[in-house]
């Protein structure tokens, strides 16, 4: 890539789009613009285009094409992939495309590709009406909806992805098309899984559902030494005998406060504070350290645990399916797996290991019905280090890497191979970019036919790698 290319793109998308911003390296809000939930996914592209309609997303796509440019786009910057960001290329960023539009007549929401889930709670709970947003709100809707989408109503309604009605899509040609049960049904099918090896998603129509309620929530903070057998064991019955009402999400971190790791129970009752209660009391009676526990509106429930995930410094996710009932002694010896982090990597304290806990009643579905394949009984870890300095890039990698195989080996005791084998991991969670196999699992080859004929030239090509499976 010639940077005599790159200043002949900046030039003409200046000259041709007259309704967006444009910056490059010595524009005011460049340093700004470049800036990512992990500061080691910030690199600095050559151009930063912030289009306002899907005709200038069209054009910088042909542009880039035209001269000869790389291109990533991004929305929330929470991908710790690298894949919304690029080095010397161009960065379409659709963070000025934030609208949101419910419609009462059919209970829908047509939401620009640039929002996060901040301003679809927003939008829909002046309706009584919720979405299954991600459980941290300041996600972007685009990443997390095409790539899946678990949350706090998941045990009620399923995934995100499944509420999708429609998609607005800039494909490679620069043709802006709509994907659906109706027109496009391939591309619709690809883009529920895959949405970010096809296009730019320019806004999504979703199925919100009626959320009249207030939720009875929080967190609770113990103890691991005290605690973590009792609140495993917990979890595990909660989501074996409630229905998709109630969740739990189980963080192993340590807090600033506390000396040594801790156990963050994360709760939510769609429902009364008294049945809530009832649900939750083992771990009532546990006399939390720290316990925010009580009724509020939904539309701040996903904001509970942004907090210790927000923007700034360096961190990485990386998610591993497990299936219940999980095993407290394994959760201890994961507990040793983050105080070795700790010795070896200065900064790394606020690392998180978080158990997701849903019901997944509504989200078990055929895994040919979309390209996003994880369709079973099972929940996800993340591993999550956090840390400051690039020079420990490599090692914290390392580490991650090493203990997502710690996990996939309990996955295999517990299930044996086979069966273990045959459970994906889950795109959104992936920040090492695995083997495409293990995301899209047995919809590999059909992906593989479609991406050949809708971006044959792979323009979007910074995610997963859809070569045409052995």
């Amino acid at each position: 890539m010639a940077a005599s290319n790159v200043t002949g793109l900046a030039t003409k998308l200046r000259s041709t789009l007259k309704n967006s911003t444009v910056l490059t390296p010595d524009s005011e809000g460049y340093a700004q613009a470049i800036i990512r939930w992990s500061d080691e996914m910030e690199k600095r592209a050559g151009i930063v285009v912030y289009p306002e309609t899907a005709e200038d997303i069209s054009t910088a796509v042909l542009l880039s094409k035209e001269y000869s440019v790389p291109l990533a786009v991004c929305g929330g910057k929470h991908g710790s992939s690298g894949a919304a960001s690029i080095e010397g290329g161009l960065q379409i960023d659709m963070g000025h495309m934030r609208d949101v539009s419910i419609d009462l007549s059919n209970n829908t929401a047509k939401v620009q590709g640039g929002c996060i889930w901040k301003d679809v709670d927003e939008a829909a709970a002046p309706h009584n009406l919720a979405m299954i947003g991600g459980t941290i709100n300041h996600t972007g809707v685009g990443g997390l909806t095409l790539g899946g989408g678990y949350g706090w109503l998941t045990g009620r309604h399923g995934l995100t992805i499944d509420e999708v009605r429609a998609v607005t899509m800039v494909l490679a040609d620069g043709r802006i098309v709509t994907a659906s049960s109706d027109e496009n049904q391939d591309l619709f099918w690809a883009v529920r899984g895959a949405g970010h090896c096809f296009g730019i998603a320019v806004d999504f129509t979703f199925q919100l559902h009626p959320q009249e309620n207030p939720v009875w929530s929080g967190q609770m903070i113990f103890p691991a030494s005290k605690a973590l057998t009792t609140v495993v064991n917990f979890a595990n019955n909660l989501v074996a005998t409630t229905d998709g009402a109630s969740a739990m999400v189980m963080g192993i971190t340590q807090p600033p406060f506390m000396q040594e790791p801790a156990v963050v129970a994360t709760v939510f009752h769609d429902g009364p504070e008294d049945e809530a209660r009832e649900i939750f009391k083992p771990l009532l009676d546990l006399n939390p350290r720290i316990n925010t526990t009580k009724v509020r509106p939904y539309v701040e429930q996903n904001s509970l645990m942004n907090g210790p995930v927000d923007y700034g410094n360096r961190k990485l996710s990386k998610g591993v399916p497990y299936t219940l009932p999980l095993s407290p002694d394994f959760v201890h010896s994961l507990v040793g797996e983050l105080k070795k982090l700790h010795a070896q990597v200065d900064g790394s304290t606020k690392s998180i290991m978080l158990f997701e806990f849903f019901h997944m009643g509504k989200v078990l579905r055929p895994w040919q019905d979309m390209a996003h394949a994880i369709r079973g009984e099972h929940n996800q870890v993340m591993i999550g280090p956090f840390w400051l300095k690039p020079e420990d890039d490599a090692t914290v990698r390392s580490w991650a890497t090493n203990t997502a195989a710690v996990v996939r080996g309990e996955l295999e005791r517990v299930n044996g191979k086979e069966v273990a084998d045959s459970i994906g991991e889950y795109g959104n969670y992936d920040g090492l970019l695995v083997d495409p196999q293990r995301i899209f699992g047995k919809n590999l080859p059909r992906l593989a036919e479609l991406k050949q004929k809708y971006d044959p030239e792979n323009v979007f090509n910074r995610g997963y790698q859809l070569v045409a499976a052995p």
